[in-house]
């Protein structure tokens, strides 16, 4: 079968915040099709929407209530086939979310099992029990969300009377399902067959580790805090038994045959070993390399975690996917600019220590290139092709994650890095919307970041990233095999066997340049002149092949 997806470049899509065409402020699908042709011109051979599904949208659509229909605010099922239509004509692949840890609580199951007693076959779906203590006013146990708070909340029966708890490993609007039931392991092979007869190439997996819980649902005292990761020894995260889910999915889609319909799972499991299971030949093709996405920015440790990480999916015959930001996580242009060996913040606010931009910008540049340059598959998030960075000014009544609402406004969240695209700019909202509304407002440096201001623009960081693309494609960086090199303790080198010739990447995160060795320079993610053009200066990558 293809393997299309072991070097594939995947550009996430965040449908609020891409492109609106209604002019409600909010992105739709409609806006979605229309803006197609920048991922042609970008370069990238997928991309992965996230939810689009009918939702109340208490988190942003992955509180889901109808798994095979659309939101009106994204649009419809017409809409959607037309997307597939677009892409595929523009050749690029389509893979959609999917939220199998946990549904709406306005998801018909629930409000059934709402209006059902306890021991009832409606609640047996979820995570129904009994408190603890002689009026059951505890909860069953000790988890806290990974939103902060506990993780159960607790019912009041018809007659006002308190009764069952329910938990809810997120927001109380999204109940997790037990995966132990019949019917949700049915349903949601029903749902994945749905998405593959209309056209899908394959599936992200929103916290694929998350869907078996221990037996017995056991106290976690000592548990650190969560954000979106994992905990090792966690009683409700990567327990053995989803494996056996993950087989049932991977021979469906296996079935499909031509061309492969892929997994991806979001698994926030360490160690590296610990992880590779997910993507063992029989389960999924992919899983998010969030090692390099936490690695400080020091070389010792970026060496390390690639090492360490591509042994770990060799060891499984399968290659390493290799992501920077995404829709949970600060944008990479204003992360790295926080001193190195910052723990990664949730979200920046108007109060927390500002990242240094300039050197943010660099590094992110800097770290988009060596990851770009590693055998493996590539996930990008919208506009980090231009350099976005985090929006962090964002005042407390726009914003609509639920982390900041559950911590008491002491928690930015994540609204920071989904603020809406910017197109255009001198067009209203920065081309997003032709009303100029934007659910979130639009940092006034944006502006300058906008599409049409990089675009054919030497040095841009949108150029950078087209050339990238296609110098990887054409060498074929993603497949080749590479071998460290030793240029000094602060880079981080390797040689890459490419089909016509050897490339060398070099990145240098020390204080001083290092000499560019011999050979055609590729693309460096500076221009060059700062330490000279025979130089690899501070925080910079640079691409030199080797006849």
């Amino acid at each position: 079968m293809s393997d299309w997806w072991r070097d594939a470049v995947i550009y996430q899509v965040y449908p609020r915040s891409w492109a609106d065409a209604d002019g409600d402020g909010i992105g739709d699908l409609r806006g979605i099709a229309a803006r197609l042709p920048h991922l042609v011109e970008l370069g990238v051979d997928a991309v992965w929407f996230s939810p689009f599904y009918r939702s109340p949208q208490h988190d942003a659509g992955y509180d889901v209530a109808d798994y095979r229909d659309v939101d009106p605010v994204f649009g419809t099922l017409a809409d959607v086939d037309a997307v597939l239509r677009e892409a595929a004509e523009l050749g690029i692949k389509v893979i959609v979310d999917l939220v199998p840890n946990h549904t709406s609580s306005e998801h018909p199951w629930f409000r059934e099992a709402l209006a059902s007693p306890p021991g009832s076959p409606a609640r047996e779906r979820y995570v129904f029990r009994d408190g603890k203590g002689p009026d059951g006013a505890q909860p069953p146990n000790d988890w806290r969300s990974v939103f902060g708070g506990q993780a159960w909340t607790r019912l009041t029966g018809p007659d006002g009377a308190p009764e069952q708890w329910y938990l809810h490993l997120f927001d109380t609007t999204q109940p997790d399902l037990n995966w132990e039931h019949p019917q949700v392991r049915a349903e949601f092979e029903s749902i994945i067959d749905f998405w593959l007869d209309r056209g899908v190439a394959g599936f992200r997996v929103d916290v694929a580790h998350s869907l078996v819980k221990a037996e017995g649902l056991p106290d976690f005292p000592d548990a650190p805090a969560v954000v979106a990761g994992s905990v090792e020894q966690a009683p409700y995260f990567d327990q053995d038994g989803v494996h056996e889910i993950y087989r049932r999915w991977r021979a469906l889609l296996d079935a499909r045959g031509e061309p492969a319909r892929i997994m991806c799972a979001e698994a926030w499991v360490t160690p590296a070993e610990r992880a590779a299971r997910y993507i063992r030949p029989d389960e999924f093709h992919q899983a998010f390399n969030f090692d390099i996405l936490e690695c400080p920015w020091r070389a010792e440790h970026l060496r390390t975690t690639i090492a360490d990480s591509l042994a770990a999916t060799s060891s499984v015959g399968a290659s390493a996917t290799w992501v920077l930001s995404n829709h949970d996580v600060v944008r990479h242009a204003s992360r790295l600019g926080l001193p190195p060996g910052t723990p990664r913040p949730q979200g920046i606010g108007p109060g927390d220590p500002r990242p240094d931009p300039v050197a943010g910008l660099a590094r992110a540049r800097a770290a988009t290139l060596l990851v770009l340059s590693l055998p493996g598959a590539a996930y990008l998030y919208q506009g980090e092709e231009l350099g976005l960075p985090e929006a962090m000014d964002l005042p407390p009544e726009v914003r609509q994650d639920p982390i900041f609402e559950r911590s008491g406004g002491t928690d930015a969240g994540r609204d920071g890095c989904r603020v809406p695209m910017a197109w255009e700019a001198d067009a209203p909202a920065l081309g997003f919307s032709p009303s100029g509304a934007s659910w979130l407002p639009q940092p006034h440096e944006y502006r300058d970041l906008a599409v049409d201001r990089q675009r054919g623009v030497a040095g841009t960081t949108y150029e950078m990233y087209r050339a990238a693309l296609r110098i990887r494609r054409e060498t074929g960086l993603g497949s080749a095999a590479i071998t460290p090199l030793d240029l000094g303790p602060d880079v981080v080198a390797y040689e890459h066997a490419c089909p016509d010739g050897v490339v060398l990447g070099v990145t240098n995160l020390g204080a001083e340049p290092v000499d560019l060795p011999d050979g055609e320079v590729l693309l460096r993610s500076d221009t060059g002149t700062a330490q000279g053009p025979a130089h690899v200066g501070t925080d910079v990558t640079v691409w030199v092949r080797r006849e």
